[in-house]
């Protein structure tokens, strides 16, 4: 997921005065004149320290409503990432994190999304649920951890599913995340199918060079839970921080939309498992 993915600042004001005033109210562990951001150098399409990924364009509108420039502190995402970030006051915002998450406070979430089916165009064409027959005996990569891994685990999948490590941290590895790695193996025809979090598999299937049919599993029972909402992170207890984020996210909602549907992020409607049409959220 998104799988999650930086970071802080208060709302810029035009009078130098008028902005001590409001940082007043922020705590002391927020800069006020920057947005500093906890990201990922490499974590197409979420972020890129070339700035190009779709959390990075997020911090770009946000720091723009706010009136301050962003800055980066990058680190790869893995075990301790919002402890060796937020945690540690050198930035003070992660763009994409799970709302509810109990490691971070959260923001109102921003847009929600759900776990796909990837296949190569033409091989399985129509199917749009994990209990489809003609999944059985196929070779489905997956994320180890994630949550379609008990879902198929249900389903008499496992036998013949190919779990792939949540982490690349090998510098050496081939693709820049464990995601691209998946998509590049079903490009291969090293495996038959791909369930990934829909945000990363939208952007990457187009990338692949191969026609692929991304699929958001809409017809799932609801546990264990294949949709998600996404909201931005900052540090427990920073609540007027939290209060700035939340109006920049509610005034410039169209233009954040605008991004995540140029990522071919799947966006669901905010309370039913369906396809959100544009501006419908």
């Amino acid at each position: 997921m998104a799988r999650a993915p930086q970071l802080a600042i208060l709302c810029a004001l035009s009078m130098t005065v008028a902005q001590g005033a409001v940082a007043q109210h922020l705590p002391d562990t927020v800069t006020t004149d920057v947005l500093r951001v906890c990201g990922d150098p490499g974590n197409m399409p979420f972020s890129e320290r070339k700035e190009d990924g779709f959390e990075n364009k997020i911090a770009s509108i946000i720091a723009d409503e706010l009136k301050v420039k962003v800055r980066y502190y990058w680190l790869t995402q893995g075990p301790g990432f919002v402890r060796n970030t937020l945690g540690t006051g050198l930035c003070d915002l992660i763009v994409g994190q799970a709302f509810g998450s109990d490691l971070v406070q959260t923001t109102n979430p921003y847009y929600r999304s759900i776990y796909t089916l990837v296949t190569r165009a033409g091989d399985l064409d129509g199917v749009t649920a994990l209990d489809d027959p003609r999944l059985k005996g196929k070779k489905i990569g997956v994320i180890a951890g994630t949550p379609p891994v008990n879902r198929m685990g249900d389903l008499g999948l496992i036998p013949d599913m190919k779990a792939y490590a949540p982490y690349a941290l090998d510098p050496q590895r081939k693709h820049q995340t464990v995601a691209a790695e998946v998509i590049a193996d079903l490009a291969s025809k090293t495996i038959d199918a791909a369930v990934l979090w829909g945000p990363a598999a939208g952007w990457l299937a187009k990338q692949s060079g191969t026609a692929m049919v991304v699929t958001p599993l809409l017809k799932e029972p609801e546990r264990p839970p294949m949709a998600y909402r996404i909201a931005m992170g900052v540090r427990i207890g920073e609540n007027d921080w939290k209060r700035t984020l939340n109006t920049a996210l509610r005034k410039r909602k169209a233009d954040i939309e605008k991004v995540l549907r140029d990522y071919d992020v799947p966006l669901l409607d905010e309370d039913e498992n369906k396809l959100a049409a544009p501006g419908e959220r």
